[in-house]
């Protein structure tokens, strides 16, 4: 009879010790995957992220072409029409506020 109880109770030791080993590897995998996901979720941000400014980059870009060539063409208009260095000032002004928003507008991001 004590045979039998000193067996039960080893078995009972045996089973303690690996239930919470059986846990802790539970547990570690659901911390490496939590890891995983983490590392996903922010690959995305950073991607999007980077996305985005090449995006922004490419309509910069765009908007300044834009502003060159509407203060060039609306400076040779505002000369022919304005008779003069004065009418093309205000032209270039004008022709390059107008190319920069409209280059810019062009751009969706």
């Amino acid at each position: 009879m004590r045979a039998l109880i000193a067996t039960t109770s080893v078995i009972a030791v045996l089973l303690s010790s690996v239930a919470p080993a059986t846990s802790a590897a539970a547990a570690t995998t659901s911390a490496s995957e939590r890891a995983a996901a983490n590392a996903r979720a922010a690959h995305r941000r950073d991607v999007a992220y980077r996305q985005r400014q090449e995006c922004k980059s490419h309509q910069r870009h765009t908007a300044n072409k834009g502003t060159a060539l509407g203060a060039v063409s609306g400076g040779v208009i505002g000369g022919v029409l304005g008779n003069g260095l004065k009418g093309g000032l205000i032209g270039a002004g004008v022709g390059a506020v107008a190319g920069h928003e409209i280059a810019k507008k062009r751009v969706r991001c």
